[in-house]
């Protein structure tokens, strides 16, 4: 095998591997995230939480109820946290 097949079949590798990439990359963009209450860790909230935070990385506790994070939609309430469910909704607390 020539120096020149050589680089073109790793050239060809790389473009595919690119591409591949470039399409998983758009196809997690693509999916729909929700607001999920109760499931962030103290700091790791996401913004606009309510009262007592102003914005991201501001929840004072851990799985405070006013406090959310994004999380892929469908799956928020699943989220099992040593407090309590994820919740669509604030938790009252």
């Amino acid at each position: 095998m020539s120096k020149i097949e050589t680089t073109i079949g790793i050239a060809a590798a790389v473009t595919c591997a690119l591409g591949i990439a470039t399409a998983a990359h758009a196809e997690d963009a693509s999916k729909k995230m929700e607001k999920c209450f109760g499931v962030a860790l103290a700091g790791q909230n996401d913004c606009a939480a309510g009262p007592g935070t102003t914005c991201a990385g501001t929840a004072t506790q851990d799985y405070q109820g006013n406090a959310w994070k994004l999380v892929p939609a469908g799956t928020c309430t699943e989220i099992k946290t040593p407090e309590h469910m994820g919740s669509l909704e604030p938790i009252k607390m």
